[in-house]
């Protein structure tokens, strides 16, 4: 089979598109034939062996949306030629991956495949902060940073949803601001032209909010602090800036707010069995059209190199897709 492979770390001309051995399932698990998968901040991170530091060669990636063609022993619950979605072992850029079927999930019938590769990641994670982590409650105010990303326009509209009265998002350029509006914020601000802190105070009538996203870190942190309400919560789930946040505790005890955090990835290794409901609830939301995921843009997955590059430049809006030479989804054969 065909695959991406990262052979050193360093920038994307360490990907190589090659042949590999197709894995086999094993106790529990099932093989995947691929339709797309999705490329994320975490597969950069990866590559500069800033994150997990895999042992070299590996194929990176986190989730994919395919169909079962072969089931390993002692599996019960999924049989051949189901379409489901999955968070692999051993890396998605590739035409076939083996899954644990407790991180395997059963797509709805009217969901297509590409709506299906690109909702893993981002609807998992934006109903994990807001829900679990973050508890929203009814009317509350909230603000999501990088709010046209992939996470941050299915954050907007699952915010809504939840029955959030406003919520305000922050891009870094101008050609964003239509992603987050397009996706449901009520107030968009551009961060490189304006002070966000002071927009909010501004929005709020000084009450400020009480849910924050934060996948940036550092001054964002901080200064997302200045800007939340009594009992209000941040949930840090990234840390973009590659800056560390210096927050001091008598600014949380008297006021009741929290810092919080969360990681997908640390949930699916730990607690996989959390993302059971969450997977109901989303897939639910987006069988019924209630929420739509943004994509930006497909490639062929012998281009993962520009792909990779486009997510990195911070110019992409939306999810990016790899369309792997066997998947159904191709218009032509390579």
């Amino acid at each position: 089979m065909y695959a991406v492979v990262v052979t050193d770390y360093g920038d994307t001309e360490v990907l190589r598109y090659q042949q590999v051995e197709q894995p086999k399932p094993g106790l529990n698990q099932v093989l995947i034939k691929v339709e797309a998968t999705s490329v994320n901040f975490a597969d950069i991170k990866a590559r500069y062996g800033k994150k997990g530091k895999e042992s070299l060669p590996f194929i990176p990636g986190l989730d994919v949306t395919g169909t079962i063609v072969e089931v390993g022993e002692d599996v019960k619950d999924f049989k051949v030629n189901q379409r489901v979605i999955a968070f692999p072992q051993g890396g998605s850029y590739a035409e076939y991956v083996i899954a644990n079927t407790d991180l395997t999930f059963l797509i709805p019938e009217k969901l297509d495949f590409v709506t299906a590769g690109a909702c893993p990641i981002v609807s998992f994670t934006a109903h994990k902060l807001l829900c679990d982590v973050g508890r929203i409650m009814l009317g509350e105010t909230v603000l999501v940073h990088a709010a046209a990303g992939g996470i941050g326009t299915t954050a907007i509209q699952l915010a809504k949803i939840l029955g959030a009265g406003k919520v305000i998002g922050t891009v870094s350029k101008e050609e964003k601001v239509s992603a987050a509006r397009q996706a449901g914020a009520d107030y968009v601000i551009n961060t490189s032209k304006r002070n966000f802190v002071q927009d909010i105070l501004e929005i709020t009538e000084g009450e400020g909010v009480d849910l924050t996203l934060d996948s940036i870190g550092g001054r964002v942190t901080e200064n997302s602090l200045l800007c939340l309400a009594r009992y209000g919560r941040i949930v840090h789930f990234g840390n973009a800036s590659g800056e560390t946040a210096n927050i001091q505790t008598k600014d949380l005890h008297a006021s009741c707010r929290s810092i919080l955090g969360f990681s997908l990835g640390t949930t699916r290794k730990y607690r996989p069995y959390l993302l059971r409901d969450t997977a109901e609830k989303v897939l639910g939301y987006i069988e019924s059209g209630k929420l739509k995921i943004t994509i930006g843009n497909q490639f062929p997955l012998k281009e993962a190199k520009i792909a990779q590059e486009l997510m990195e430049s911070r110019n992409s809006i939306g999810k990016i897709l790899l369309i792997p030479p066997s998947s159904s989804l191709n218009q032509t054969k390579e």
